[in-house]
């Protein structure tokens, strides 16, 4: 499928709506970046694509033009049901936006958004987001990376939802990763714990050489 596609693009044709029709659902995610990038936006408009298993340069390359092949109704209640297959490429900011209106997201659409876009949302933005899907979020608390989003927000803001979320971070407390130090590469294992076991009695001999000078 991969070489067909290519094929087609190297005789010179366009990645228009039959061409991506043609290509569908399951193989949009073949494409690269060069390709993607001279689809023309409004294809989009009557295209229909699956992004769920395309890199995520691909989302953020789809995303912007199907934010530009839709925004001439930005502010019509159709939009979020046409930019919704596009969201796994959203900034922060574009979903700021939308927690202002009312889209009621699925909890799955959530958990595909880009990472650092779902980690820079506040509580009340992901609330205005979800509206009344909030509920089920308590359901995906423990899968990534809403698990990672709700251990950023204070517990007792979490409660305040009343959707059994836990997890979050106690007032007094801060969530701290500690990360895991491998020993250096260039001594073996046996002679950094035989330079540990020996450091006090090194310590000793020159203090006592200090001293007796």
């Amino acid at each position: 499928a991969s070489a067909m596609i290519k094929r087609y693009i190297g005789l010179g044709n366009a990645l228009n709506v039959t061409a991506l029709n043609a290509i569908g659902m399951k193989y949009v995610c073949l494409l690269n970046a060069n390709e993607l990038n001279v689809i023309d936006s409004n294809s989009l408009k009557l295209a229909s694509l699956n992004l769920s298993a395309c890199s995520q340069l691909a989302k953020d390359i789809l995303y912007a033009k199907a934010k530009r092949a839709f925004s001439d109704q930005h502010y019509l209640p159709a939009y979020y049901g046409l930019i919704e297959p596009y969201l796994g490429g959203a900034p922060g900011a574009d979903l700021r936006d939308l927690s202002k209106d009312n889209v009621n997201m699925k909890v799955s659409t959530l958990a595909k958004l880009r990472t650092d876009s779902l980690m820079s949302l506040t509580l009340s933005e992901v609330q205005g987001l979800l509206g009344m899907n909030l509920g089920d979020l308590e359901k995906w608390q423990n899968k990534f990376p809403i698990r990672e989003w709700v251990q950023r927000q204070k517990q007792s803001e979490l409660d305040k939802l009343h959707v059994g979320l836990t997890g979050g971070t106690q007032e007094g407390y801060m969530n701290i990763v500690i990360p895991k130090f491998q020993p250096p590469s260039s001594a073996p294992l046996g002679t950094v714990a035989m330079t540990l076991h020996l450091l006090p009695a090194l310590l000793i001999s020159f203090l006592m050489m200090s001293v007796l000078s």
